[in-house]
Order: C-alpha cells, then sequence, then structure tokens
C-alpha cells in the first residue's frame, strides 16, 4: 500500500516518546512492504534541522516537513478568549503546511493517510478535496481527558480556569471530529472505549506501542543497583508535574529509609526549577546522549504521572530493558501488565514508598519483576506484529 503519514512534530531523530512511536511505525509499515512517505511538522519545541536528519531514512521515506511556529504567544493566547476555538489546535495550522500536502496529493496518490495525532486533524477537510485515500487517526491519547487531568490537579485558581477552558474547547473540536475520518487507530482499550461511549461510530483498532526487540540489549555490567531513575521530556506538562509530586510526597520517605539511595532525572528540557534544584540524593542529568546506556546503567524506574494519558513508550523500553518498574495507574495506562508480577503500580505517596522501598530491600524480587517485564514486551509489543495487525485494518478501510 501507498502510505502518507502526517507526524505533528518530527519523527526523527527518534529521542521522546512521541517521535519514538512515530518512526517504529514508519519502520514496522515499511518493513511490512508498504511505501510510505512522512510529511512532518517542525516545530519550536522540537525543532530538527532538516539537513541534520540522517539522508537514509529521509530517501527511504521521500520525507518532507514544514515549519509551524507553534509557540504560545500571550497577545494570541488573550485574543482566542474572545473566540470559540480551540487555541490547542489551531496553533498547528498554516498556509504552507496545507500547500505543502495540497502539491503532495495532486503529485501522488495514496491508499492510506495516516494523521499521527489530534493536532494534524485540521487538515482533513483539505484531504477529502484533494486524496481519495482513506484517512485513519493515530490517536495516542483522548487529547482533552489529559487537559482535564491538568486543570484537576492544578491548585492555583487562574491556571486552573484557563486550563479547564482549553480542556472544554478543545473537548469541543474533538467530539466534533469523531466520525470524520475513516477508521481510528488507538494505542490502548481504554481510549479505544472512550471514542466509542464519546460516539464514534467508525471502525476502531487498539494498535499498542510496539519496539523491534532485538535493538533493546540489557547490559547489568554497569548497573548501579542501588538507584532510582526517572526519564522523560520535561516540557511535557504531566511529567513536570508528576516529578514535582514525587519530590515533595514520595522522595523525603524514601530517603528516611534509604538514605543513600540517589534518584536521577534524565530528559530534555528541564525546567530551571529543576536545574536549579539542591535536594540530597536527586541528579539533575538532562537530556542524555545514549537512552538506553542511561537506562542500563540505573536500576528501578519510576513513572510517577498524576496526569496525562495514553501509553508511556519509556515504559516499553524500560520493560524491554530488563528494568523494575513503579508507575501510578495514569502512567501505566494501555500496558497489558499483571500489577507486582510486570510492574509495581502505586497511586498514593504512601504506596510510591513502600514500592520503591519493597524493590530496593529485595534484590531477587526486584529482579524476577525486571525479567517478566522483559517476557511480556517479547509476547506483546513486537513491533512487526504490530505492524501487521495494523496492515489488515488498512485493508478493511479499502473498497475491493
Amino acid at each position: 500500500m501507498r502510505i502518507l503519514q502526517i507526524c505533528s512534530k518530527m519523527p526523527f531523530p527518534p529521542k521522546d516518546g512521541g517521535s519514538i512511536a512515530m518512526n517504529i511505525l514508519t519502520d514496522g509499515l515499511i518493513k511490512c512492504g508498504h511505501t510510505v512517505k512522512v510529511l512532518a511538522v517542525n516545530t519550536p519545541k522540537h525543532f530538527i534541522k532538516e539537513d541534520d536528519i540522517d539522508i537514509e531514512y529521509r530517501k527511504r521515506t521521500a520525507f518532507q516537513s514544514v515549519y509551524i511556529d507553534t509557540d504560545v504567544k500571550p497577545m494570541d493566547a488573550l485574543l482566542n478568549l474572545f473566540s470559540n476555538k480551540s487555541y490547542n489546535i489551531i496553533r498547528f495550522y498554516s498556509k504552507e503546511f496545507e500547500n505543502t500536502l495540497i502539491d503532495i496529493l495532486s503529485k501522488q496518490e495514496f491508499d492510506i493517510i495516516h494523521l499521527e495525532t489530534l493536532w494534524v486533524a485540521y487538515y482533513v477537510d483539505t484531504i477529502r478535496k484533494y486524496s481519495k485515500a482513506k484517512i485513519v487517526l493515530r490517536s495516542q491519547n483522548v487529547e482533552y481527558v489529559i487537559w482535564e487531568r491538568l486543570a484537576e490537579a492544578s491548585s492555583n485558581f487562574v491556571k486552573k480556569w484557563y486550563l479547564k477552558l482549553l480542556s472544554e474547547r478543545l473537548k469541543k473540536y474533538e467530539l466534533s471530529m469523531l466520525n470524520k475520518y475513516d477508521g481510528i487507530a488507538t494505542i490502548t482499550d481504554i481510549d479505544a472505549k472512550a471514542h466509542q461511549k464519546l460516539g464514534c461510530s467508525l471502525p476502531i483498532i487498539t494498535i499498542p506501542f510496539g519496539i523491534d526487540v532485538s535493538k533493546y540489549k540489557e547490559d547489568k555490567s554497569t548497573t548501579e543497583f542501588h538507584s532510582v531513575f526517572h526519564i522523560g521530556a520535561m516540557d511535557w506538562m504531566p511529567n513536570a508535574d508528576g516529578i514535582k509530586w514525587l519530590l515533595e510526597s514520595v522522595w523525603p520517605k524514601v530517603i528516611v529509609k534509604h538514605p543513600t539511595v540517589n534518584l536521577y532525572l534524565a530528559g530534555r528540557n528541564m525546567p530551571d526549577w529543576l536545574k536549579q534544584l539542591s535536594t540530597p540524593n536527586v541528579l539533575v542529568l538532562g537530556e542524555v546522549e545514549d537512552s538506553h546506556l542511561f537506562i542500563n546503567s540505573k536500576s528501578i524506574m519510576v513513572v510517577p504521572l498524576t496526569s496525562g494519558g495514553g501509553m508511556r513508550v519509556k515504559i516499553i523500553e524500560g520493560m524491554a530493558l530488563g528494568k523494575t518498574i513503579v508507575s501510578t495507574s495514569i502512567g501505566a495506562e494501555g500496558i497489558d501488565y499483571e500489577n507486582s508480577k510486570d510492574i509495581l503500580i502505586a497511586d498514593t505517596a504512601d504506596e510510591f514508598v513502600e514500592a520503591i522501598h519493597m524493590c530496593l530491600s529485595d534484590k531477587i524480587y526486584a529482579d524476577t519483576v525486571a525479567r517478566n517485564a522483559r517476557t511480556l514486551v517479547e509476547k506483546k509489543y513486537d513491533n512487526i506484529k504490530i505492524c501487521e495487525q495494523l496492515t489488515d485494518f488498512y485493508k478493511s478501510l479499502i473498497p475491493k
């Protein structure tokens, strides 16, 4: 099949959860024998010079990108208050991107146009006008739910009010688009059911995040057992809020039980308040050059998400590298786990402290959970098998 994959951010190099998820799908579809062209939005937040992108990747994906300034601008945000449009969505529209899309659709025929996230759904009407291809939305979350959770979690009255407004407008837009595609591929069953409950009558399939397990090599030769770590992009608000909760409500209690244990924080775009942190036993590393090397060097991965949604790519990667993982239920959404066997689930500060304590106190138990995690990934999250399922879904949408 001929597939046009439209990405809401640069999918290469695959450094954060979103870009990794997009890129692994591209790779899997190509390995399944399809022709995949990638058109991406290049944003200030995840800006990549096109010349810096691997030339082999550009060739095999006929890669194109268009820069869109998606930064939040105070005056635009203020003026948006007097409209009924979703500010989250309209920041991803540009005439240049639309013209590039029209040019591509005018010159090439596609069987499937695959939209990576709701943020590029604004272009559905343009696609319909210039192409007969079936449109599939790759939904990584029910987006408005993330913003609802952020609003609920905020203690600042003004911030809570504004986040609630954003979530309400985003919900209105998301609901208006529910039945405008030809199919939806969600990452989790939870999101699939949520779409249906909201009124989606389109064909829906759950296509989880997959990986090429062969590329994930466990190396315990450098592992610091008595260590805890988090890795994730810190410009994603749920990650930043989760780490703040961990540092305020969990970590002080962990240190009482384990005075010598270190917490390592890695990820791009660390906010100033973290860079300036001077908390004992907390090391803020920022972006690491080799995420696999970093993960292999540490022992217990923590995912303290109290908001957000969808499936966490870093958990699957951590599992593949044989890590013991402690996560909230929200953080582990979409993963087909068994609590206390493949992963430890903790939703309160005291539960989180106890889970970390168990792992630090009993290496045999921690290693058993880590081995089970690796086995789970091998069985459930092989990328080729997942892309074969997605291929079957694509075929079901195309009239014979």
